[in-house]
């Protein structure tokens, strides 16, 4: 008998090789600009215009003309594409050489403190009252009041009193308008406060009273004063509060005369 054993099979070596991972890559993404298409997902898109914003930057451009900042040609050519315009990115350059409303550019005059030095504490609120009318009669606002930042007056064969001198301004800048056909507007601004007149006379007139050193004082409201008078008259005049007549003029001299 042999003594011969059968050899056992060498078992197989096991496969130390990490198994394959496909097409899977494990490499990270490279950096740089997104794709055409991914900014184009990202970019916010247009917003419209509702017809309330067309109409604010119209409001706008109307005021442009009256002030001079625009002529009627390019007055036109905006208010066409106002009026056309679908976002707020075809409207935002309509106005962007012009000053925001109520705002003047141009510093306003230095002068010297005058009795009305609380005028912050004069400017702010709500109007009182934004249009005053008189047919065949008249009206009057007078007393402690606010006067909006837009005031329309119209007197035909009327007459109308705006006495400012006590009231207070919603802004810092106010544009009252006044229509007079045959009839007549009175303006009174107390000393200090500076007043434009831009107002069209036809057989009529828009007067600004000569005032005694009415020199705006810092920080003073701003009275623009326009419109049409047809055979009739606005007239701007300047005096002081009531209670103030006679008071010294602030070098001490004699007292101001009222207008």
């Amino acid at each position: 008998m042999s003594d011969e054993r059968p050899e056992k099979p060498l078992p197989e070596k096991t496969s130390l090789e990490k198994p394959s991972l496909g097409n899977t890559s494990l490499e990270k993404p490279a950096t740089g600009q997104p794709s055409p298409e991914s900014a184009a997902a990202a970019e916010p898109p247009a917003l419209r215009a509702s017809d309330a914003d067309r109409e604010r930057v119209v409001d706008r451009l109307r005021d442009a003309v009256a002030e001079g900042r625009l002529d009627m040609e390019e007055f036109e050519e905006r208010l066409e594409a106002a009026y056309t315009s679908r976002t707020y990115a075809e409207l935002e350059p309509l106005t962007r050489d012009l000053p925001a409303a109520g705002s003047s550019p141009s510093p306003a005059p230095v002068s010297a403190p005058g009795p009305s030095s609380a005028w912050p504490d004069r400017i702010g609120g709500t109007g009182t009252s934004a249009t005053a009318v008189a047919v065949m009669s008249g009206f009057q606002r007078k007393g402690r009041w606010t006067v909006p930042a837009r005031f329309n007056a119209v007197a035909i064969w009327g007459g109308g009193e705006l006495d400012l001198r006590e009231a207070d301004f919603a802004e810092r800048e106010v544009v009252i308008t006044c229509v007079a056909v045959m009839g007549g507007i009175e303006i009174t601004v107390p000393p200090g406060v500076e007043v434009d007149v831009r107002g069209i006379g036809i057989m009529g007139a828009f007067d600004q009273g000569k005032s005694l050193d009415n020199r705006p004082e810092p920080g003073a409201p701003r009275v623009v004063v326009n419109g049409l008078a047809l055979w009739g008259g606005v007239a701007v005049k300047v005096k002081q509060p009531k209670g103030q007549k006679g008071q010294k003029g602030l070098d001490g001299g004699a007292p101001r005369k009222e207008l």
